[in-house]
């Protein structure tokens, strides 16, 4: 089963983390809520499958391309 991994645009601190694993999700669904800058930047599902792991909690710190949380595909 393939799965995705999803990581960090920007260096910054985990603010807020939106769902657990074994959530289901779609492609665009906010997974987590960095900031950086004072600026909220929302993580995106970037398919549809389900949350197998969140590799981070809140305020942790992160850094650009980091590996947040891994995706594992919906089965055809």
């Amino acid at each position: 089963m393939a799965s995705y991994e999803v990581e960090s645009e920007v260096t910054g601190n985990v603010w807020k983390v939106l769902l657990k694993p074994g959530a289901a999700v779609s492609e665009g669904d906010v997974i987590m809520i960095l900031e950086s800058m004072k600026m909220e930047i929302p993580v995106e599902a970037p398919h549809n499958g389900t949350l197998a792991e969140v590799l981070v909690q809140p305020e942790d710190q992160v850094e650009e391309d980091q590996l947040l949380a891994i995706i594992q595909a919906a089965q055809a």
